[in-house]
């Protein structure tokens, strides 16, 4: 049976295709997700500590740098030390280095203290690299998209609950949400080493299709072998036009929880309209992403992730009539979330498509993109909001929009290399059989 033959995907058969291990992780990043206090939370902390405006957002910066260069790190670790040992070192590395902030966040404390919540926000990335190759590894290729799917789930159901589960914590000890944060940490270190399997290192295979050497031995060789990994990422293109989509998508994306609240309040609207938008678009993405995406994974991916980022764009460039009505807040929403729910999880899953050798590489490279795209978009779209107000909102259409094509460009250009690919296979293995085939035997005279 061909791929075409195969039934399409539905959500009942993904669950019941998904493996105990996967269930497994995805349960641990739930639980991790749960008591990501430190990023939302660090500034309101630190002034409500008495620390100057200034020194709390030069703390949130460390922590997000932290995590650009964690995402990077943790791709190599997982390539070179497998998936497991890497999640758990981060996330044990992570756990005291969280629960110790309340100690360090004192006026005369302030070095140390930038320099514990760096380390804090490069460890708890780190194992997001090792989360996703784990996944791609045990889920069934057929699947894989839907599994992406779901951990984006997990990630979004833990961030949408954490506020609420920190609100009742505050109102007990402020200093209680970072020892919840790091006993999460640990709790996620701990299922992690007791639940997930002892993976190695993939063996890429022998064929010049993989794309990777045989695992380097010395440390000499795995710093060569790192340098050419990185060179021939360079050398993509099509990953490179892949890359600058997610940068210029995540700097548009954000701009939905950074710019459009500035927006509500400059427009005249009640507070509370903003809070009915975070609460729907929360409730619609976790209740419907994995329908959605079981349709979506019977079109091609770069179909999918050009419609998920056009639709993205009408819904942004709708918060710009948001003037005129807050219902073009509801509706602009609604047209972002439904775009992110058809792009996202073909985009987050693609660099998973890549050979066994290097895909923690193409992941962690993503992964940092965004990372470093989120900590820049904020900053960018404040500053581009007060001087272009309701021309802002075309502006960010207009990026999104060029993601989309160049998301479009990235995954297509993969899809026919791989379709070249499989069909020279093909042809080659058709080759062999007739090659092998025994002559007929002719009849006697």
């Amino acid at each position: 049976m061909t791929d075409d033959d195969k039934p399409p995907i539905g959500v009942l058969d993904t669950l019941r295709a998904t493996p105990t291990t996967v269930r497994y992780l995805l349960g641990g990043v739930l639980v991790n997700q749960l008591g990501a206090f430190v990023q939302t939370f660090l500034v309101l902390y630190l002034t409500h500590r008495g620390m100057s405006g200034g020194t709390a957002g030069l703390a949130l910066a460390a922590y997000s740098l932290g995590t650009v260069f964690g995402t990077v790190l943790g791709g190599e670790i997982t390539h070179r030390l497998g998936a497991r040992t890497t999640i758990v070192a981060a996330m044990a590395g992570s756990a005291p280095l969280v629960a110790v902030l309340p100690l360090l966040a004192r006026p005369g404390r302030v070095p140390v203290l930038l320099a514990a919540i760096a380390l804090a926000g490069l460890f708890a990335q780190a194992y997001r690299p090792a989360a996703s190759v784990l996944l791609s590894d045990l889920m069934p290729e057929r699947y894989q998209v839907m599994g992406f799917s779901m951990m984006r789930i997990a990630l979004n159901t833990g961030a949408a609950l954490a506020p609420l589960i920190a609100a009742g914590v505050i109102l007990l000890d402020w200093d209680l949400l970072f020892w919840l944060d790091g006993a999460t940490t640990l709790v996620y270190a701990l299922l992690a080493y007791r639940l997930l399997p002892r993976h190695a290192v993939p063996e890429p295979s022998s064929g010049p299709a993989s794309g990777a050497a045989a695992a380097p031995r010395t440390r000499a060789e795995r710093r060569t072998g790192a340098r050419a990994g990185y060179a021939a990422m360079l050398r993509d293109r099509a990953y490179l036009a892949y890359l600058a989509a997610v940068v210029l998508g995540t700097v548009a994306y954000v701009q939905s929880s950074i710019s459009l609240p500035l927006e509500i309040v400059h427009d005249g609207y009640p507070t509370w309209l903003y809070s009915a938008v975070l609460t729907a678009s929360s409730l619609v993405l976790i209740t419907c992403e994995l329908k959605i995406t079981a349709y979506i994974t019977r079109i091609p991916t770069h179909l999918a992730v050009w419609v998920g980022h056009l639709v993205n764009s009408v819904g942004l460039a709708a918060y710009g009539l948001a003037v005129h009505s807050g219902a073009f807040v509801l509706f602009g929403a609604v047209l972002a979330v439904s775009g992110l729910m058809i792009a996202g999880p073909s985009m987050f899953a693609h660099p998973a498509t890549f050979p066994a050798g290097s895909k923690a590489r193409y992941l962690a490279t993503m992964q940092a993109a965004a990372g470093l795209a989120s900590a820049v978009g904020p900053l960018f779209g404040v500053w581009a909001w007060t001087h272009l107000h309701a021309g802002f909102w075309v502006l960010m259409a207009l990026v999104n929009g060029l993601a989309g094509v160049l998301a479009l460009l990235g995954t297509k250009h993969r899809a026919d290399r791989a379709g070249r690919a499989d069909r020279a296979e093909h042809a080659g293995q058709d080759a062999a059989r007739q090659d092998t085939d025994p002559e007929p035997v002719g009849e006697s005279a």
